[in-house]
């Protein structure tokens, strides 16, 4: 069952179904979703993947997925789980636009990398970012991870491959 957990100004916690509008509007921004997986998905693609976080995810205990709130308001989307690209366990996040440039995303990171490191008992916590997610980076940066390798991508960019071990490994 995935925690809630707390941060000084987020709360994380399992989505629920009333969530699935805001859900939706987060993966469908642009840009937002330009950063996630292959890229911008249609709409009913999303709507999908909301009723899979609840049958593959939550139901079958598979790994920790969180809505990211704001003042009661979804302003993101966190999880970390087993990633067959890194061979580890891989944080990954979304914040909505109007929650950009305010620290939010080291806030989140941080947070849910102590998770890995405390509860999950994780030796290291993976993130894969694109090169050219110049924000991600730098909150990537701040938190200590180092990089590991960059993967060529089908479409001629780069994913760079970051880890971050966990204090005194």
């Amino acid at each position: 069952m995935t925690p809630v957990l707390r941060t000084e100004r987020l709360l994380l916690d399992p989505y629920v179904p009333e969530d699935e509008e805001d859900f939706v509007a987060l993966f469908t921004d642009v840009r937002v979703s330009q950063w996630m997986g292959d890229g911008p998905e249609p709409e009913e693609a999303n709507r999908a993947l909301f009723r899979r976080v609840f049958t593959n995810v939550y139901d079958t205990g598979a790994f920790d997925v969180w809505a990211v709130r704001e003042n009661g308001v979804l302003v993101g989307h966190a999880e970390i789980k087993p990633s067959r690209t890194t061979g580890g366990h891989e944080l990954i996040y979304a914040l909505a636009q109007n929650a950009w440039g305010r620290g939010l995303g080291t806030e989140l990171a941080r947070t849910i990398c102590a998770y890995g490191f405390e509860t999950l008992g994780l030796d290291a916590v993976d993130a894969t970012i694109a090169e050219q997610n110049t924000a991600s980076l730098a909150v990537m940066e701040k938190l200590g991870f180092t990089h590991v390798r960059d993967n060529p991508e089908d479409d001629g960019t780069v994913t760079k491959v970051l880890t971050l071990k966990r204090p005194g490994a």
